[in-house]
């Protein structure tokens, strides 16, 4: 048997007028999601529990079948294990986004999507200057801060205070800024135990950043300057078991997102790299499902993780989201369920990890979407992949974690 997993972050969302009250699901021309409802099974998952925040981590750990409950230790964790990072059991990660904030308000919570050289020559900087000893009149600090450069707005900052204690704790609160997009940052700083380094690291960067070559560059190309860093996602490395221990087969992942890379890092499945995949709406949807399509015959599950809907949420860009699920459905779902079908035995699964809606500009709690089809599968009534669709249905799961094992079961 072999099985297919399709995730199009964040493509769940509500009605919209601007759609004469249908979502973005819904008003999108998306025939091989359809079949896939059409010749299997449409239900719902909830992959975040209330108390838990709403991001693509927790998410992504229940889709896959892991209880955030039991397993979630924060976001920076697994981006550090998506570029062969191997924490220490006293060291923690935290994320480090390039940001533009102005008058209090993040403007963007990407810098513009800054590029990965202009994010590379602003972080060696900030290093440069903590090693100087400049940092000395900021909070105490034992052991080493590390920036870690990684894709466009996306980087890390290690702590490895060795055997000294770290100042953060299980108490320590960030904010991410993809939830602040257009809002006041006044009260989302950092808070408890450590908040006081990170918050001068912030600070800091800002200062060094406002008239650094970078910015006063883009500036004048018309483009948003990164004005400093914003911390958030801190945690330590996650005990994962195995896919193989824990569901019985070996797993391979597509993405452009190192999110999706560390975790996958994590629970033992290779990852393969898409030339042309971008974690943006202009990523090459077509090379992804060509590699997965590839993939097929060399492993159990082929785990296909698509951004472009998630990062059209958040710029609150409905047409634009939309083209990315007809783009999904085009390129990554109609020639991989294609591809399965000629091969023998199969199952697939499309599902998003959590909802986006374009309105608020960033994650949600709450069920998402999910349809079925393959190998002893059958058909329910249900003839369209949606939400009001799955809003209906009697497969429900409450505890998304469960979801995995209902769609591996022989």
């Amino acid at each position: 048997m072999k099985y297919a997993i399709i995730i199009p972050d964040g493509c769940a969302d509500e009605p919209q007028e601007s759609l004469g009250g249908k979502t973005p699901m819904q008003a999108a021309n998306t025939p091989a999601m359809d079949e896939v409802a059409a010749t299997g099974v449409v239900g719902r998952a909830n992959n975040v529990p209330a108390h838990l925040p709403a991001g693509s981590d927790v998410a992504n750990l229940s889709l896959l079948g892991y209880d955030p409950n039991v397993y979630f230790t924060g976001r920076a964790p697994l981006e550090a294990a998506a570029q062969g990072i191997q924490l220490a059991p006293n060291d923690w990660a935290i994320r480090c986004n390039l940001v533009t904030v102005e008058n209090q308000v993040m403007r963007s919570f990407t810098a513009g999507h800054i590029s990965t050289e202009e994010a590379t020559e602003l972080l060696t900087a900030l290093q440069a200057d903590l090693d100087a000893g400049s940092h000395e009149n900021g909070p105490p600090v034992r052991g080493s801060l590390k920036f870690v450069p990684g894709v466009s707005y996306r980087n890390l900052l290690l702590l490895q205070p060795g055997d000294a204690p770290a100042p953060f704790s299980n108490e320590t609160r960030t904010t991410p800024p993809h939830d602040l997009t257009d809002k006041s940052v006044a009260q989302d700083y950092p808070r408890g135990p450590g908040s006081d380094l990170l918050t001068e690291l912030m600070g800091r960067s800002h200062d060094l950043f406002a008239n650094h070559p970078v910015n006063l560059a883009r500036q004048a190309a018309g483009k948003l300057p990164a004005t400093n860093v914003w911390l958030w996602g801190i945690g330590r490395t996650p005990q994962l078991a195995s896919f193989q221990q824990l569901h019985g087969k070996s797993g391979k992942m597509i993405t452009a997102v190192d999110l999706l890379r560390g975790l996958a890092a994590l629970i033992g499945w290779d990852r393969i790299e898409v030339p042309g995949a971008t974690g943006y709406t202009d990523t090459d949807y077509a090379a992804k499902g060509r590699y997965a399509v590839e993939a097929i015959p060399t492993t159990d599950v082929i785990c296909v993780h698509v951004e472009a809907t998630d990062e059209a949420s958040h710029e609150g860009d409905v047409a634009a989201k939309i083209k990315a699920l007809e783009e999904i459905d085009r390129h990554v779902v109609a020639p991989v369920l294609a591809a399965l079908r000629a091969q023998g035995d199969f199952r697939i699964l499309v599902s998003p990890d959590h909802p986006t809606p374009v309105r608020i500009k960033t994650h949600s709690h709450g069920a998402v979407p999910l349809c079925i089809a393959g190998s002893g599968i059958a058909a329910d009534a249900n003839q369209t992949y949606d939400e009001p669709t799955a809003n209906s249905s009697e497969l429900a799961f409450e505890d998304g974690s469960q979801l995995m094992p209902y769609f591996l079961k022989s």
